[in-house]
C-alpha cells in the first residue's frame, strides 16, 4: 500500500516577514502635497476679486489658457500676477503658443470699457486670434 504525500507544515523559525511603512508614508505624502499644489493653482484665477457679468450659458475654464484679468480701478494681472499695460503684450506671446491663440479675458463689470478695449487690443497685437471671455452664471 502506498501513502499519500503529506503536506508537511514549515516551522516557525522567528524569522516572520516584515512590512516597512517608511517608503508608503513618503509616497502617501508626495501624493497630498502634489494635490496641494495642484488645487491651490486653480484657485488663483478666481482669487481677484472681481465682479463679472452674469450669463445664462456659461463653460469651465481650460487651465491652460492664459487668463488677462481687469479689476474695478483698471489693474491689469495676467495669470493671477500683477502686470501693466505695456508688459502685457510681451508676456502673452509665449503664452500665446501653447494656447493655440485663445486668451481669457475676465473683466470686472463695473470696470473701465475703454480700458478693457486696450487689453483686448494688446492681445490681438500679441498674436491672440480668440477671446474666452469670463462671466458667473445668471441666478
Amino acid at each position: 500500500m502506498t501513502r499519500a504525500p503529506t503536506r508537511r507544515r514549515m516551522r516557525d523559525s522567528g524569522d516572520g516577514v516584515t512590512f516597512d511603512f517608511a517608503p508608503m508614508v513618503d509616497v502617501v505624502l508626495l501624493l497630498l502635497i502634489f494635490f496641494f499644489l495642484t488645487s491651490s493653482l486653480g484657485a488663483r484665477q478666481n482669487a481677484l476679486p472681481l465682479d463679472l457679468p452674469r450669463a445664462s450659458t456659461t463653460v469651465q475654464e481650460t487651465p491652460a489658457l492664459p487668463i488677462v484679468s481687469v479689476d474695478r480701478a483698471g489693474k491689469l494681472f495676467l495669470n493671477g500676477q500683477a502686470t501693466t499695460l505695456t508688459k502685457l503684450g510681451k508676456q502673452l506671446k509665449p503664452l500665446l503658443s501653447t494656447s493655440g491663440g485663445v486668451v481669457g479675458l475676465r473683466a470686472d463689470e463695473r470696470g473701465s470699457y475703454g480700458t478693457v478695449v486696450r487689453v483686448m487690443d494688446v492681445i490681438k497685437k500679441a498674436g491672440g486670434e480668440r477671446l474666452a471671455l469670463g462671466t458667473r452664471p445668471s441666478q
